[in-house]
């Protein structure tokens, strides 16, 4: 079926329902800024491991473990339910099970004896996370026709920077930096800075719901579970096989794995490099998170319009190569003014590379197979995404450098670019809009 066939086959869905669809990057997206880029990261290394370098190790650790499990299961759910029909149920399960971690991160005291509990909470909750963006993703082009896939990306996009900003600004001034915390938590036992969790896991909870009401989904499939499992892994394993078949897709996933290695490297050492380096403490780290996420939402919501334009790969090789410059800079900065700026410039082109990624892959992707090809699109940004901490962590450790370590990421950067130049956009999908 022809893209523009597929499109006109499409019931044009009502805005409620896509505002749900786009309220679930918003839910989720104060676990990213509060527990793995911002707030708890810092905490962990500095509050639990009482130690910058070694924090840096042990959370690259449970970060490439928790990337690891997504790579391997990703591929398989994404083609069990693409033979399943609906994908809400998938959905509300890795959501319940991010939930849960999150709000399991109350208990791990500023103590080394609770590294292991925050590590393996951090690892279901961050596992149920990737996994629930795979079938979110997946819902995208059922929803709106090719032409207009880049701006709602990118909305989507704006809107979970803007939950992260207005979650941290809650973390800020409700807890952080106030002298007596809301609901009396006691700041000598870090309570004030472990509400995060909790407070990341009632966001997701509370604002998810518009979609699972409002958005449509793929009507059911009677099937058993035996012939359901049997069918998604056989269709998963043509896929493989048939990927040669798809070398233009093949070569976005590799190029994009490379690149999101490292864009998920900024995002897990973000706030402790901040810490460390800087010597920033965790109110400063949250202020910075917050510029961080007004230049990223305005970015991802910008470029959107761009990406519609130009193209998704031309407006990701923008990105890419807006992130190399300001990442350069963040990374050479000597004094924390001259950090600030960088990091927040660099914010303005993290939104539009995952965005525009994500609008890319589904004009690419064949309309029967969206589900498992963006199982196959979290599976390349989750393959190598363990390679990018622990590749950071190892260097910060061999050179005591925390600024060593994450100068990693601009090889991940530059590499992804020079592979991307290759891909092939079909003009009809990166010029509908015009």
């Amino acid at each position: 079926m022809t893209e523009a066939a597929a499109d006109r086959g499409k019931s044009k869905p009502r805005l409620r329902a896509l505002i749900g669809w786009a309220l679930y990057d918003w839910a989720n997206s104060p676990f990213t800024t509060l527990i793995i880029t911002f707030v708890f990261s810092a905490y962990f290394s500095q509050g639990i491991v009482g130690d910058p370098i070694r924090g840096t190790e042990l959370w690259g650790y449970a970060t490439g473990v928790s990337g690891l499990l997504v790579a391997v299961l990703s591929p398989v759910f994404g083609a069990v339910a693409d033979v399943g029909g609906p994908r809400k149920p998938w959905l509300a399960a890795f959501a319940a099970l991010c939930i849960l971690g999150s709000a399991m991160l109350w208990w791990a005291a500023p103590q080394p004896a609770f590294i292991l509990w925050a590590m393996v909470w951090v690892v279901i909750a961050n596992a149920g996370f990737e996994l629930g963006i795979v079938f979110n993703n997946a819902m995208l082009p059922d929803l709106v026709p090719s032409a207009r896939l880049g701006r709602w990306s990118g909305w989507a996009w704006g809107l979970g920077y803007l939950g992260g900003l207005a979650a941290l600004v809650v973390a800020l001034f409700a807890f952080v930096q106030v002298e007596t915390p809301l609901l009396g938590l006691a700041k000598a036992e870090a309570e004030h800075v472990r509400i995060v969790g909790p407070l990341a896991a009632l966001w997701f909870l509370l604002f998810m719901w518009p979609l699972f009401v409002f958005t449509p989904d793929r009507q059911s499939i009677v099937l058993g579970v035996k012939p359901r499992i049997e069918s998604g892994l056989g269709s998963l394993l043509a896929t493989f096989r048939n990927l040669r078949g798809h070398r233009n897709v093949a070569l976005f996933l590799l190029a994009r794995a490379i690149y999101a290695d490292g864009l998920a490297t900024v995002f897990i050492f973000g706030g402790i490099y901040a810490a460390g380096t800087f010597a920033m403490t965790l109110a400063q780290v949250i202020q910075f998170g917050i510029v961080l996420n007004v230049t990223a939402g305005l970015g991802a919501a910008s470029f959107g319009w761009l990406d519609d334009w130009l193209g998704s790969k031309r407006t990701i090789v923008i990105a890419l190569v807006g992130l190399l410059v300001t990442g350069l800079g963040a990374i050479l900065a000597q004094d924390v003014l001259w950090f600030w700026l960088w990091g927040s410039a660099l914010g303005i082109f993290v939104g539009p590379a995952q965005a525009a990624s994500r609008s890319l892959m589904a004009r690419l992707s064949p309309p029967e197979l969206a589900t498992e090809f963006f199982g196959l699109y979290a599976l390349t940004g989750k393959a190598t995404a363990w390679a990018g901490p622990l590749i950071a962590a190892a260097l910060t450790a061999e050179t005591q450098s925390q600024r060593w370590g994450l100068a990693t990421v601009l090889a991940f950067f530059a590499i992804g670019l020079a592979l991307l130049v290759f891909v092939r956009e079909p003009s009809d999908k990166s010029q509908g809009a015009r």
